[in-house]
């Protein structure tokens, strides 16, 4: 068995391993966490039991600690916020809501988080960073009242959790129907535990470095105030879920090649920290605004709300085809064509674009009209603070939010196996449009067939009919179920002796009792033998016609 490595620093968000005490990483192919030093292996399991005793024993000592603390708490009568601060501290409104305060005395610290980020950025420090956003945004009217108001800003460490583990997600794309599983890992995913605060403006100041967190201790509050988590423990679970699929959706986006996507995450198997981040936070009217207590970064929220109009499909579909038509008309009247003639042609192709374009956007995520009011968050930019020689710099660093890249897994022989998927690839496209080619002219290659090639012999005017009605159903099959189908049937590559792979499923053809009686149907039982037999005279005759048999 090795020996414990007594040496190696040991953070509170770790996963150790049991054997050398060092820290273990995830695998997300293996679904474990495997030690880099001694090969120790630590299970999901047993990583979530390794955290929740690291919290009871905290817990316990918060409780002999906080005998030496004198704090109090005071609930708002408007949101409800609950607040605890230290005796001497003087609170008679709330800093969320602007609400009256009931003080009381606080006797238990059970709803306290046990880890916690300090300040490192003091109270006059975020004041000039927030007056420094000022200066640069003179014009907006946010920056104005935020000036005569900067004296209200106060310091609170806000109920978080830590979410650091495997991500489960199920994605799929919006105009499909095939699901894709997928398997990720956060490292540093902040999720607030408060219900009516303003999520959009907290994320705006966000991330924090989880590199400064420690264990907390009573200490911390020591001219700052800690507000308590009103959120339930299944609420963050599906907030933490939420959080999660928004931060993976970059990538999901990239593989499965559009930003209409739908990411079902489950972070249930991750390790969830209670943990107190430093934020400056202010309110005042409409005017809401925030400092990271760590890195400095400001966020303030608009003083009017922004109204987004989405429109419903069919009339998107309306519009690009008016546009598409005016186009068209326009440039034939340049080229030197009459108005009426340029007039009846935008008219006659104008209904194939209609139904063109009616297709494209009838899966849309819009379905409908409506108004959506939302409120702009400005921000001071993605730089953080550092202290050096006692002086705030910028840091040249960029905090960023930390996942791994996801592994998409696909069932094969019965295996669940990491698999690289490929979609719209140039081979692909072309081989689509060569299809849709053919079908536009299948008369016409049947007939150059028969007739030896000779293309002197064929009348293209034989399969007018034909083409009429190809002409909107091939770009309807580009545009919608061609690109489908290349995202319900992705190319699949596996890892085969070091190398990237394609795998093909065997296609076993099968001909059923089934497939027979359909068949049979609809070449002998009216009413749909006689559309089938029409279809089937038909098609023969315009191949006569192109063949110039006339």
């Amino acid at each position: 068995m090795a020996s414990t490595n007594n040496n190696i620093p040991k953070k509170i968000y770790d996963i150790h391993c049991p054997s050398c005490g060092a820290a273990a990483t995830f695998d997300i192919l293996k679904q474990r966490y495997e030690c880099g030093y001694c090969g120790g292996k630590v299970g999901i399991s047993e990583a979530i039991a390794q955290k929740q005793g690291f919290r009871k024993i905290q817990a316990e000592k918060l409780q002999n600690s906080m005998k030496s603390y004198k704090l109090f708490h005071a609930t708002c009568k408007g949101c409800g916020a609950d607040i605890v601060f230290e005796e001497n501290e003087a609170l008679s409104t709330c800093a969320f809501c602007g609400q009256s305060l009931v003080r009381g005395e606080y006797l238990s610290g059970k709803n306290i988080p046990e880890s916690v980020i300090p300040f490192a950025i003091k109270e006059k420090e975020a004041k000039e960073l927030l007056l420094d956003w000022c200066d640069k945004n003179k014009t907006k009217s946010e920056a104005k009242k935020l000036r005569k108001n900067i004296d209200e800003l106060k310091g609170f460490y806000l109920p978080y959790e830590l979410i650091r583990g495997p991500v489960h997600m199920s994605v799929a794309r919006m105009d499909g129907f095939r699901h894709y599983h997928c398997e990720g890992f956060v490292k540093d995913e902040f999720v607030s535990r408060m219900d009516k605060l303003d999520n959009l403006l907290l994320d705006g100041m966000e991330p924090y470095d989880i590199e400064s967190l420690q264990a907390f201790d009573f200490g911390y509050l020591a001219g700052q105030r800690v507000r308590i988590g009103d959120l339930s423990d299944a609420a963050v679970l599906d907030r933490a879920n939420q959080e999660s699929a928004v931060t993976y959706a970059p990538y999901v986006d990239k593989v499965l090649e559009t930003k209409a996507v739908e990411i079902e995450a489950d972070t249930s198997d991750a390790i969830r920290l209670p943990v107190l981040l430093p934020v400056y936070y202010i309110r005042k009217d409409e005017l809401m605004a925030a400092v990271n207590g760590q890195t400095g970064k400001v966020s303030i929220r608009a003083l009017k709300p922004s109204h987004y109009y989405f429109l419903p499909w069919w009339l998107k579909g309306i519009v690009s085809a008016l546009v598409i038509c005016l186009i068209l008309f326009g440039s034939l009247m340049l080229f030197g064509m009459n108005m009426g003639s340029s007039l009846m042609l935008t008219l006659m192709t104008g209904f194939v674009y209609l139904i063109v374009t009616l297709c494209l956007y009838s899966d849309t995520v819009h379905n409908r009209f409506r108004v959506e009011t939302e409120r702009k968050i400005y921000t001071s930019g993605e730089n953080s603070f550092i202290r050096k020689d006692g002086k705030l710099v910028l840091s040249d660093e960029i905090l960023m939010r930390r996942s791994e890249e996801p592994l998409f897994f696909e069932k094969i022989e019965g295996e669940m196996r990491p698999v690289t998927l490929s979609f719209s690839s140039p081979y692909r496209i072309v081989s689509m449009i060569a299809k849709a080619l053919i079908a536009l002219f299948l008369p016409v290659i049947i007939a150059l067939f028969i007739r030896g090639f000779d293309l002197s012999k064929i009348n293209l005017s034989g399969s007018a009919v034909w083409f009429c009605i190809m002409v909107p159903v091939v770009p309807i099959y580009l545009l919608k179920f061609g690109i489908v189908d290349l995202h319900e049937n992705p190319w699949i590559y596996i890892d085969k002796d070091g190398k990237k792979k394609r795998y093909k499923r065997k296609k076993e053809f099968k001909i059923t009792w089934y497939d027979v009686k359909t068949v049979l149907k609809a070449l002998f039982i009216p009413p749909v033998s006689i559309g089938v037999w029409f279809a089937i005279i038909s098609f023969f005759v315009i191949i006569y016609l192109t063949a110039g048999f006339e």
